[in-house]
C-alpha cells in the first residue's frame, strides 16, 4: 500500500457525505482542505467556489496530493442542471487536477450508472462492476460520463482515478432497498482511505457498500484496493422492513438495482 497522502481536497463538504467525512478521515491521517459552493459549517478557511469557476478550482487544487471528489447534484434534476454541475463542473475539475499534477482523484460515481441493470435474485452472482451502464436517471447518466470521463484521464494523461458507485451512506439504511447497498459511513472511510493509498490504480472502479448480507454488487474490485467492510445492514433489517414493508413483487424497488429512481426519482434540491 503506497503511503497515506497528506492532504486532500474535499469537494461538496458540506453534503451529507461530505460532513461525515471531515469527521472521519482525519484519523486516518489526512489533512483536508474542504470546498462547497455553501458554507462549511465548523471548517475555518473552507473554501467556497463553484464547480464552474476554473479558477478557483485550479487554486483550491494546487499543492494537494489527491481528491475526492463528492460536489455535484446527487439526486435527479433538469438536463441543463445536470450537464451543468457533473459534466461540465467535473470536466472542469479534472483540467485544474491536471494543470496541477495531482496524481489521483476518488469520484464519486452512483449506483445510478447502473440503475436498470436488473437486481440478482437468492442464489444468483452478485452484479460486477463490468455490467454495462445502464443509468436510471439524468443523475445516473452523468456519473456514467463521469466514470468514462475517468478513464480518459488516465489513458490521455495519466491522472489515476478510483470511480466509487456509492450505495447509500446513511448511518442507518432508512428503506429495504438500502439493506442491500448501505455504505456506513465508516466503512465509507475505509474505502476511501483505500482507494487513496493502493498502488497502481490507473482508473479502477468499485461499488461503495458495507459487508451487507442482502448485498447486490460484488466487491472484489474494492477489496483488491485493500477495503475490508466491517458493517452489515442487517442489524437493522427487521426495524426497517416493520416500517417500510418488504417492495411489491414487480415495483420497480423488486426489480432494478436504482429501485425507484428508475419511475420516481427524488428531485434536487432535497
Amino acid at each position: 500500500m503506497n503511503p497515506a497522502p497528506r492532504t486532500v481536497l474535499l469537494t461538496g463538504a458540506a453534503g451529507g457525505v461530505g460532513t461525515l467525512m471531515l469527521d472521519l478521515l482525519p484519523a486516518y491521517g489526512y489533512e483536508l482542505r474542504a470546498l462547497d459552493v455553501v458554507p462549511v459549517p465548523g471548517v475555518p478557511g473552507a473554501v467556497r467556489a463553484d464547480l464552474a469557476d476554473r479558477a478557483a478550482l485550479r487554486e483550491a487544487v494546487r499543492g494537494v496530493d489527491a481528491v475526492i471528489h463528492l460536489a455535484g447534484i446527487s439526486l435527479e434534476a433538469g438536463f441543463d442542471q445536470i450537464v451543468a454541475a457533473n459534466i461540465v463542473g467535473l470536466h472542469h475539475l479534472y483540467e485544474a487536477v491536471r494543470e496541477e499534477g495531482v496524481p489521483r482523484v476518488v469520484f464519486a460515481s452512483s449506483n445510478h450508472a447502473v440503475g436498470f441493470t436488473p437486481r440478482p435474485r437468492d442464489g444468483e452472482p452478485r452484479v460486477p462492476v463490468a455490467t454495462p451502464h445502464r443509468p436510471d436517471t439524468y443523475y445516473g447518466l452523468s456519473k456514467a460520463f463521469g466514470e468514462d470521463l475517468a478513464q480518459f484521464y488516465w489513458d490521455k494523461h495519466g491522472v489515476e482515478t478510483v470511480s466509487v458507485r456509492i450505495g447509500s451512506c446513511f448511518p442507518e439504511p432508512l428503506s429495504v432497498r438500502m439493506l442491500s447497498m448501505w455504505l456506513s459511513p465508516a466503512d465509507c472511510a475505509r474505502l476511501l482511505h483505500a482507494a487513496l493509498t493502493a498502488p497502481e490504480v490507473g482508473h479502477t472502479v468499485v461499488y461503495g457498500s458495507s459487508a451487507n448480507t442482502r448485498a447486490f454488487w460484488d466487491l472484489s474490485s474494492a477489496r483488491a484496493l485493500g477495503y475490508e467492510p466491517v458493517d452489515d445492514s442487517e442489524e437493522y433489517a427487521e426495524k426497517v422492513i416493520a416500517e417500510k414493508g418488504i417492495p411489491a413483487p414487480g415495483s420497480a424497488d423488486d426489480l432494478y438495482l436504482g429501485g425507484h429512481f428508475c419511475v420516481d426519482p427524488p428531485r434536487w434540491p432535497h
